[in-house]
């Protein structure tokens, strides 16, 4: 099932899903507003890319309520649920339906966020992306990956895998959900976490840093430098 419409079935129980099948839920969104270095009351601009129901840059808003957004996402029926979260605020959100691997919005922006999306790309479009994202931000911008890696090794991705089990399993997840999202991962394109630092690097981003890691889950940022 193409990407689109896997994730326009799965919209309406996106979000409480997500917090089953990603057991270090709090500290994965939590590592992304602690990388973001701007006082509370700063306005900046943010661009999500497959922001989906708008989550992250829900948390975001939450701590910065003066920072707009603009998010994009392949799947209408997942920007719908970011109208209604936003609802209160519909003046600092602006949603744009479209593949962001295709080009992003005019910029520039001061921080390119994503969560649990660029993993669906080819290795060779995470790193068009990562120059994409370069280009579209102001010096001193700052980009924040909260994403799915894979193991360096097969014993390690097997790890990955085998602990994912378990580990969301316990949390309770129903096996209808567990089928649905096995069956969604089909589509996914991990790549080991030192490559995707490395793309960041060859794109030109400094203080490129892994700052959360639990077994598949990583948050990883860089930096454009100010000249």
């Amino acid at each position: 099932m193409p990407v689109k419409e896997a994730f326009d079935r799965w919209a309406p129980i996106y979000d409480r899903a997500r917090r089953q099948l990603v057991p270090c839920f709090d500290d994965f969104y939590a590592t992304v507003l602690q990388l973001l270095p701007y006082p509370a009351e700063a306005s900046f601009r943010v661009l999500d890319l497959g922001a989906g129901t708008g989550l992250l840059s829900w948390f975001i808003a939450q701590a910065f309520p003066h920072a707009r957004f603009t998010l994009v996402d392949v799947a209408a029926e997942m920007l719908e649920r970011a109208r209604e979260r936003f609802a209160s605020a519909p003046a600092r959100c602006e949603l744009q339906v479209g593949d962001y691997a295709d080009g992003l919005p005019p910029g520039p922006f001061d921080t390119v966020v994503s969560a649990l999306s660029i993993h669906h790309l080819m290795h060779d479009q995470k790193a068009q992306l990562f120059r994409a994202v370069y280009a579209t931000l102001v010096p001193g911008g700052l980009f924040v990956n909260a994403d799915q890696v894979l193991g360096a090794t097969p014993t390690i991705e097997r790890r990955y895998h085998e602990t994912w089990l378990h580990q969301v399993r316990e949390r309770g997840v129903g096996e209808d959900d567990l089928v649905a999202a096995l069956d969604r991962m089909r589509e996914d394109r991990t790549a080991p976490l030192q490559a995707q630092l490395q793309w960041l690097v060859a794109a030109g981003f400094e203080d490129v840093d892994c700052a959360y890691q639990n077994f598949r889950f990583a948050v990883y940022s860089g930096r454009k430098p100010l000249r």
